[in-house]
C-alpha cells in the first residue's frame, strides 16, 4: 500500500493535521516516536487563547486568527475547553493603563463576534477577584479558555482514526528517500512503507527529520524551553491571574488540578529539545513572579511539581525569546514527491494551521478539499449543553459523585456514556487506584487511547497522577503491566 500522506510527529500540529487529511479522504499514517503529546503539547501553560500579549509585537494576524479559532474549538470541544476569566492586575505595571486598555478593546473586537464577556475595568465590587492580591487597586477583568492540552492532542489523533487514519506511536522515522516518484520510509520498528507526501511536524526535533529525509531548509527553529510549577493553592475562586513582571514578561497563575494552582511560563533558549527539565533559576523566578501581586507567598518549599517544554519557534532574529513570533510557517520541498515542514505555531492554532498544510499541498499533491473541520465537533463534543449533559450524567449514574462525574464528563463528553454502558454500581468499575481513577477508565485508555504505559494515563490521558500517592501509582504500574 502507498499512502497519500505520511506525518511524522504526534504532538498537536501533527494529530491536527492527521484529522484535516483523513476527513478529506485521504490514506494517512501518523507515526510517533514515544506517545501522542509526550513533550511540548503536554507541556503548555493550557491555554485556548488568542494571545493579548501578541498584539504588543504587531503580531495581529496571528491574535485575529486565534480568536476566531477559540470561537470554534469552545463549540467544538466544549466538554475540554472552558472559559475562563483573567484578572490583570495594574499596580506596579510596566506598560502604561492607555496601552493595557487599547490592548484589551483590541483584543475584544480584532476577532470577530465572541461569545465571551468582553473585558473591563476591575472594580471594588470585585471582592473575589480583588482579595488575593497584595494591593487592591486599579486592574482589568478579560476571558480566553482554560484546556487539557494532552487530551485536545488526543482527540485530534482519535477523530483522525475515526475518519481512517492510521496512528502509530513508539516508532520512529530511520530514513526517508525519494525513490520512483514516491517517499520511501523505513520505521524503527523494520518497516518500509511509501507514502507520496511526507509531513513533518517533529515539533523541536524538526530538523532531525530534515536531516533524516535529506532535504534543505531555509527556515530555522530556535527551541525556548517554558518551566511551570505547581503550588498549593494561592487563592479561592475560579479566576486566573495575569501577572505583568518587571522583564516585560507575563506570568499566569491558574486554577488547577485538586485546589493547586499552576504558575508559568518562563522563557530560556535551549540548545537541544533533551534540555526540559526546570532549573532552580527558574522556580525562583516564577516564586517571585507571584509574590509581587499576591498575598499567598511562595518558596520553593511549597512547590509540589514541575513540568517543562521546549517550543519549536520558528526562528525570525527577535533578540531576546519573549520576543519570538509564536506564528507558524510551512516550508515546502517539491523538487520530487512533496515534502512540507512546520517551524512554530500553538496550540490554539492547530486545526487553522492543518487546514492551511492541506490547501497548501493540494495543487502539488493533486488532492481535493472535500470536507471542513471548521464545525466538526471532536469526539465527545458533540452535547447541545454542557451542564445539561453533567446532569444527565449524575441522573443516570449517581455513584459517581460530584468531583468524579465533573471530572469524568470534561475528560471524556459524550463518549463517557459508552464507557458507562452496563455499569450499574460502582464494584462494576473494578479496581480504584485512588483519586477516583477505576479499572474501566483505564482499560477505556488502553483500548482507545493509545496509552501503552502507565505513565501515559497518569499524567497524559489524565493528569491524577499529582493526585494519586506513590503506593497506589506503584500499585497501578503493577496491575498495568497485566494488560500488556
Amino acid at each position: 500500500m502507498t499512502y497519500d500522506l505520511i506525518i511524522v510527529g504526534g504532538g498537536i500540529n501533527g494529530c491536527a493535521i492527521a484529522r484535516e487529511a483523513a476527513v478529506n479522504g485521504l490514506t494517512v499514517l501518523l507515526v510517533e516516536k514515544d506517545d501522542l503529546a509526550a513533550h511540548t503539547s503536554s507541556a503548555s501553560t493550557k491555554l485556548i487563547h488568542g494571545g493579548l500579549r501578541y498584539l504588543e509585537y504587531y503580531e495581529f494576524k496571528l491574535v485575529r486568527e486565534a480568536l476566531k479559532e477559540r470561537e470554534r474549538l469552545l463549540k467544538a470541544a466544549p466538554h475540554l475547553i472552558r472559559p475562563m476569566q483573567f484578572v490583570l492586575p495594574h499596580e506596579g505595571a510596566v506598560r502604561p493603563w492607555w496601552m493595557v486598555r487599547l490592548g484589551l478593546w483590541l483584543y475584544d473586537r480584532i476577532g470577530g463576534k465572541i461569545s465571551l464577556p468582553r473585558s473591563r475595568g476591575l472594580k471594588r465590587s470585585d471582592t473575589q477577584f480583588l482579595a488575593p492580591l497584595r494591593r487592591k487597586g486599579k486592574g482589568f477583568v478579560y476571558s480566553d479558555c482554560w484546556v487539557d492540552d494532552a487530551r485536545l492532542t488526543l482527540l485530534n489523533a482519535m477523530d483522525a482514526a475515526q475518519h481512517g487514519a492510521e496512528i502509530v506511536t513508539r516508532t520512529a522515522l530511520v530514513s526517508a528517500r525519494r525513490q520512483g516518484g514516491v517517499w520511501q520510509v523505513e520505521l524503527s520498528d523494520g518497516q518500509r512503507i511509501a507514502a507520496r507526501v511526507l509531513v513533518n511536524a517533529a515539533g523541536p526535533w524538526v530538523a532531525d527529520v530534515l536531516g533524516s529525509a535529506q532535504l534543505p531548509s531555509r527556515s530555522r527553529v530556535r527551541l525556548i524551553k517554558g518551566s511551570h510549577i505547581i503550588v498549593p493553592r494561592l487563592f479561592d475562586g475560579a479566576q486566573a491571574y495575569m501577572l505583568q513582571q518587571p522583564d516585560r514578561r507575563i506570568v499566569f497563575a491558574i486554577p488547577y488540578q485538586d485546589g493547586s494552582t499552576l504558575v508559568g511560563t518562563t522563557d530560556v533558549p535551549v540548545a537541544r529539545p533533551e534540555e526540559a527539565s526546570i532549573t532552580e533559576d527558574e522556580v525562583l523566578y516564577l516564586c517571585a513572579a507571584t509574590n509581587r501581586y499576591l498575598g499567598q507567598q511562595i518558596t520553593q518549599r511549597d512547590v509540589t511539581s514541575t513540568y517543562s517544554g521546549v517550543r519549536p519557534l520558528y526562528d525570525d532574529g527577535a533578540s531576546e525569546s519573549r520576543a519570538v513570533t509564536r506564528d507558524y510557517v510551512l516550508e515546502m520541498d517539491a523538487d520530487g514527491p512533496p515534502a512540507l515542514s512546520v517551524f512554530g505555531g500553538k496550540i490554539t492554532t492547530a486545526r487553522k494551521l492543518a487546514e492551511e498544510v492541506f490547501d497548501t499541498l493540494a495543487p502539488v499533491a493533486h488532492w481535493r478539499r472535500t470536507a471542513s473541520t471548521e464545525a466538526l465537533p471532536f469526539p465527545g463534543g458533540d452535547m447541545a449543553d454542557f451542564d445539561i449533559f453533567l446532569s444527565e450524567i449524575r441522573a443516570n449514574w449517581p455513584f459517581l459523585g460530584e468531583a468524579r462525574s465533573l471530572r469524568m464528563v470534561r475528560a471524556y463528553g459524550t463518549m463517557l456514556r459508552e464507557m458507562l454502558d452496563g455499569v450499574n454500581d460502582i464494584a462494576c468499575m473494578g479496581r480504584d487506584f485512588g483519586g477516583g481513577f477505576t479499572e474501566i477508565e483505564a482499560r477505556w485508555m488502553h483500548d482507545r487511547e493509545y496509552a501503552l504505559t502507565a505513565e501515559d494515563c497518569l499524567f497524559r490521558r489524565s493528569k491524577l497522577g499529582l493526585l494519586i500517592g506513590s503506593t497506589e501509582q506503584i500499585a497501578f504500574r503493577t496491575w498495568w503491566e497485566t494488560l500488556s
